[in-house]
């Protein structure tokens, strides 16, 4: 069954607009582990603005899953990874300014460079995964990177879902029969719910993980996050009809 693993960002934006510790992020990340979350992810960015460096230095000796880094790969995210070492990092090209991730990586274009940090992270045990849009050539070329994983970047395919989602996941599929093709494993994210993400693991067979916080936080302020982790997980099942 592929895994979920909670981006608990969100929690710390909450936390963030008041100061002192309320809600405790460490505290969740326990707590989303005990609810049933096989993961837990968090995207510093340069600003801290949601969570900080040193909450990810703080979680690594206390996430019991599977602890995963996203971000940028500049300097100071790279030490970053390099003094925690999580289990996996995955390498998103957002700009400083953005309010979210909104591209995947052109792995022609960096392909080079990419290279570079995927053997970096790869010499300190370090599984990797890249961030890429629906795009077969995207998906192949990411694989002479040495990269273990690419992530497909899902916010097309949530926006499509409700008007045609045959249409919307096809691109989807594409990429991800390519990556597999190019001997890659397979984890998704972005604005995938409780409504578009069956579908989307069922028609697509393979998906390890997936990454998933702005939704599932939103859905737990009226489920409450135990019960919302187990939603989740429920859709995560390949034995139930889509």
């Amino acid at each position: 069954m592929t895994k979920l693993s909670v981006n608990i960002n969100k929690i710390a934006t909450l936390r963030n607009a008041r100061g002192g510790n309320l809600p405790d992020v460490l505290k969740a990340a326990m707590d989303c582990e005990r609810f049933g979350a096989q993961g837990i992810t968090v995207h510093p960015r340069p600003d801290e603005r949601h969570i900080r460096y040193q909450d990810a230095r703080d979680l690594k000796p206390l996430v019991k899953t599977e602890f995963n880094i996203e971000g940028n790969p500049e300097p100071r995210f790279i030490d970053l990874v390099l003094e925690v070492k999580p289990h996996q990092v995955t390498l998103v090209p957002d700009a400083h300014d953005a309010i979210t991730s909104n591209q995947g990586w052109d792995t022609v274009k960096y392909r080079n460079h990419l290279t570079d940090i995927v053997r970096t992270f790869h010499q300190h045990g370090i599984r990797t995964s890249i961030f890429v849009d629906p795009d077969p050539r995207m998906a192949e070329a990411a694989a002479y990177t040495g990269t273990d994983r690419v992530e497909l970047y899902t916010e097309a395919y949530a926006a499509g879902y409700q008007k045609n989602r045959e249409a919307a996941i096809a691109p989807f599929a594409a990429a991800a029969e390519a990556a597999t093709k190019a001997g890659l494993g397979l984890n998704a994210g972005h604005d995938l719910n409780l409504d578009n993400l069956r579908y989307f693991v069922q028609t697509i067979p393979g998906i390890l993980e997936v990454s998933i916080g702005h939704a599932l936080i939103a859905d737990a302020l009226y489920y409450g996050l135990e019960t919302t982790i187990q939603l989740y997980l429920r859709e995560l099942k390949p034995w139930l009809p889509v």
